[in-house]
């Protein structure tokens, strides 16, 4: 085993770290609450006749910002066809935002641990209203400064060179159902220099910023996804910041301790080789064909002045929202923003196989992805917009005992786009019963593999993603 401690090391030893030097979680939930009470927030449903700087557009069909920026309501027309002579086509609206966005996280090391920058940040869609952010969540609209306001705090650390060192750096999708080829980009940069946080900002060990994920709504999407792209797989020593041991493994519980020798194992019941033999396999058998479609045209959706929404009621609307948050860096706005029609479920199932903790993973066919196929969940779903049974192991996660449950909280996604959205996010471990041959289109991987597929673009989706990042060693 190599010396020399890596940046991987010094994040895992960060994620052992769950009692932090500026406050203690409960701390932390102190003060979401006292930001929440002491912002102005106020967020009312509007008509979109009456919705500023936004209009249909009947030349293009679609809804715009007057600026031509930020994003779009398109509806689309889906078609997805398969050489084994499947099709399935549907029309929906979804949201077309290409800019890719920050997702940033500053960190900084104290006292030998790594420490991350989050802020308590408000948005319209968040349950709870508040949550704990990255440092920097802005789109190319924002940190330009389209929307004429301030330019987000901290920005200069993730856009100007030398500012900074680069830590972690990825490209990742976001919801391919709701989105349009979105991608915004994962990074987490160190600094040396001091800096001063705000009211909304503190300090927080990636101990804690998980066990945090454990809450309902406290840890938003945005940086469940930034915490899931760090590398632990490729550590090269376990360090303790309290006693400078090199081997953790055995002070940890079994659930953390599995968990761990997952993402640093190398055993693993298909290769890496396999699984991508798999999934291109999967890519190179199915067409997705999506093309643009005028709003008020779509199959089975119904379009007026106060929403669009299917006709049977189900997936989800698109409402229009009058928003006013006093911290931000433009305070009052109007938007498009999406409510879905029902709580989902995003979980998975694990199962120690040649005694190794291997995920489920389900090849996951969404309208945007940019490349047919993602790594996802065994279950992503509403369940009321589908018929009982229709969704594989989606049984056994909800018959789960409770001592087969490893992980469960309720998640918001993303409150800057979506109205109140919520999932039970759950890991489930699988009795020895459990069968291991399963469908073509599920795979067992382990956490390392996950972490592998995760460094590359679009292959690893936002919900497996949101799941890994509640995973906890400590």
């Amino acid at each position: 085993m190599k010396n020399k401690i890596n940046n991987s090391t010094r994040f895992l030893n960060s994620a052992f770290v769950v009692d932090g030097i500026f406050c203690s979680c409960n701390d932390a939930l102190e003060w979401i609450k006292d930001i929440k009470q002491s912002v102005g927030v106020n967020i009312e449903l509007t008509q979109l006749s009456k919705l500023k700087d936004w209009n249909y557009s009947k030349t293009s069909g679609r809804i715009e910002h007057i600026t031509g920026k930020f994003f779009s309501i398109d509806g689309i027309d889906i078609s997805i066809t398969t050489t084994d002579g499947e099709e399935t086509s549907w029309s929906q609206p979804i949201i077309n935002q290409p800019e890719i966005g920050y997702l940033g996280c500053i960190v900084k090391e104290y006292e030998g641990v790594l420490y991350f920058l989050v802020q308590a940040k408000i948005e319209p869609g968040n349950e709870n209203v508040v949550q704990i952010s990255p440092t920097l969540q802005a789109t190319r609209s924002n940190y330009t400064k389209a929307h004429k306001g301030n330019a987000p705090k901290f920005l200069d650390y993730f856009n100007i060179p030398g500012k900074s060192k680069v830590l972690v750096d990825q490209l990742q999708s976001e919801q391919g159902a709701r989105f349009l080829s979105k991608r915004n980009r994962n990074i987490i940069v160190e600094i040396q220099e001091e800096i001063e946080p705000q009211d909304e900002f503190k300090w927080l060990t990636l101990g804690q910023i998980k066990k945090l994920a454990g809450y309902d709504n406290v840890v938003n999407m945005d940086l469940r996804t930034v915490i899931s792209c760090i590398p632990i797989n490729e550590a090269n020593i376990l360090i303790n910041a309290s006693d400078n041991s090199s081997n953790l493994t055995k002070k940890l519980s079994t659930y953390e301790e599995k968990m761990l020798d997952s993402a640093l194992n190398e055993i693993s019941h298909n290769t890496i080789v396999d699984i991508i033999s798999w999934i291109t396999e999967l890519k190179s058998k199915t067409d997705l064909f999506v093309s643009k479609s005028r709003l008020e045209d779509l199959k089975n959706w119904e379009f007026n002045d106060y929403k669009i929404n299917h006709k049977n009621k189900l997936y989800f609307d698109v409402l229009w929202v009058s928003v006013e948050i006093m911290n931000r860096e433009v305070s009052k706005w109007d938007q498009p923003i999406i409510a879905p029609c029902g709580v989902g479920i995003i979980g998975f199932i694990v199962k120690r196989i040649n005694g190794v903790y291997h995920f489920l993973v389900q090849a996951e066919i969404e309208c945007g992805n940019l490349d047919i196929f993602e790594l996802g969940p065994t279950v992503s779903c509403v369940e009321s917009n589908h018929q009982s049974n229709s969704v594989p192991f989606l049984n056994y996660i909800n018959s789960a005992k409770e001592e087969q449950i490893i992980y469960r909280a309720m998640q918001s996604e993303e409150g800057g786009r979506f109205f109140h959205e919520q999932n039970l996010n759950i890991i489930v471990e699988a009795d020895e019963s459990f069968d291991e041959n399963i469908p073509y289109n599920f795979k067992w991987m382990t956490y390392n593999q996950l972490l592998f597929f995760i460094k590359f673009n679009n292959i690893v989706n936002i919900g497996a993603r949101s799941l890994l990042a509640g995973i906890r060693f400590k």
